[in-house]
């Protein structure tokens, strides 16, 4: 229903600037009737970090970052939804305007700066949700003044990692000045080891991912590859927005706004990258594709690539909830053609061919 009605409110939508509309859509959100979305196919189930997920669709961190809204996009028919990002102390970001449509390219530019109700607040929202059902994350940085970053994440994460199932590190912001000084291999070493030292003392069963940029080298990709591994964490979401702009953007004057560049665009860049860290860490840690999802062929290259599971925000702001389902079924379409049972056996089989061509 409420993907069917999209078409008629985006008109709406997309006559205000991004940010009020997406404040809106929030609060009508928050204001909807609990509801339970209908059985996955069961084909869709898969299992990671520790968890059983109903299909392997998920929200991005960006689209609910005061974790308002969890069980309402669950009840879209995300199989999971990561909340954040979320830093200690309340932070209002950076000044508006600080998010821009990019139409033409079905893209979006963002320079929030990790804008955050503080760690208080959303720790009250997830705590009050903890018994529901459904599998909620949420992704943690550190305050643009803070004195010591490091600390910053470690009271997140000693907050946090009893109310939810996974807690996404994310040291590639690039809207926070210096955050992706911290995937260098000193500071990502001795952060990941504070971080899970953290996790291990309030709640060792929460999952640890770490979220990466795109805008990498392929050796540093080895070295964030290796200290993640060496340090245990359960998974790398790969990637956050870029910094980028590629030629290709037909919205040429909105291109020159600073901030990361999400969407249709990164598609490329970020699959690739996914395809590139697959190729490092094989099976030994899950994966989480993200960037330019927007389709269920989209998704089925990003699982290829080695995605195990999947997130997508901008592409909502252009087709709406029912792209959810519209992915979910053409999902289970590409499975009934090949004659699978599961996505698994879908998992970086294409990671070699992808990783030189996305």
């Amino acid at each position: 229903m409420i993907g069917a009605l999209f078409p008629l409110v985006r008109p709406i939508l997309h006559g205000l600037d991004a940010e009020s509309a997406h404040n809106l859509t929030l609060r009508a959100l928050s204001l909807m009737p609990p509801r339970r979305p209908a059985p996955d196919d069961p084909r869709l189930t898969i299992d990671a970090i520790g968890r059983r997920f109903p299909n392997p669709v998920g929200l991005a961190a960006g689209f609910d970052k005061g974790a308002e809204v969890p069980d309402a996009m669950l009840g879209l028919g995300f199989g999971f939804v990561e909340v954040g990002g979320v830093v200690p102390r309340a932070q209002p970001g950076n000044p508006t305007p600080r998010v821009f449509r990019l139409a033409r390219d079905g893209a979006v530019i963002n320079r929030f700066g990790l804008n955050s109700e503080g760690l208080a607040v959303v720790a009250r929202r997830l705590e009050a949700r903890r018994s529901r059902p459904g599998l909620v994350g949420v992704n943690i940085g550190a305050n643009k003044d803070s004195t010591d970053r490091l600390a910053d994440y470690v009271a997140c994460t000693r907050a946090l990692a009893p109310l939810v199932a996974f807690i996404t590190v994310n040291v590639s912001s690039p809207n926070t000045p210096g955050l992706r000084d911290l995937q260098g291999e000193a500071f990502l070493d001795e952060l990941l080891a504070r971080v899970v030292e953290a996790r291990d003392a309030v709640h060792p069963d929460t999952a640890l991912l770490l979220k990466i940029a795109p805008d990498i080298d392929l050796a540093s990709l080895d070295a964030i590859c290796a200290t993640a591994l060496r340090r245990g964490v359960q998974g790398l979401v790969v990637s956050n927005t870029t910094v980028a702009r590629p030629a290709s953007l037909a919205e040429s004057e909105l291109a020159r706004e600073t901030g990361g560049l999400s969407g249709r665009p990164l598609f490329g860049p970020a699959t690739r990258l996914l395809a590139e860290t697959y190729l490092r860490v094989e099976r030994r840690v899950p994966l989480v594709g993200v960037g330019g999802i927007d389709s269920a062929e989209a998704a089925w290259t990003k699982i290829r690539a080695g995605a195990t599971l999947l997130q997508l925000y901008s592409a909502l702001v252009y087709a709406g909830p029912g792209l959810v389902s519209e992915i979910k079924t053409g999902l289970v379409a590409r499975l009934k053609a090949e004659g699978l049972t599961g996505l698994s056996a879908v998992v970086g089989r294409d990671a070699a061919e992808l990783a030189r061509s996305a």
